[in-house]
């Protein structure tokens, strides 16, 4: 499956990153996950956002983003059972 975003910021002559802020305040707020991950997120729903055609603005990618973690946060692997013979 192709992966939605690859980069967390643009090149030189990009507009300064709006995805710090938000990057950081869900790094904090979700500890136990790595920050690439919640960086990895973060990027995924800015970039399904602008694919929609959402005005995009970073407390809504904050909205979703954190739904999203909280999500992963709160899911639990099923538990295996023994087969019996």
């Amino acid at each position: 499956m192709p992966v939605l975003a690859t980069r967390l910021s643009g090149g030189p002559s990009a507009e300064p990153e709006p995805r710090g802020p938000v990057i950081a305040r869900l790094a904090a707020e979700f500890l136990t996950l790595p920050l690439d991950a919640v960086g990895r997120c973060v990027a995924d729903v800015w970039a399904c956002a602008e694919h929609m055609g959402l005005d995009v603005t970073p407390e809504i990618v904050e909205r979703v983003a954190r739904e999203h973690l909280l999500g992963v946060m709160n899911s639990t692997p099923p538990t295996r059972t023994k087969a019996r013979t």
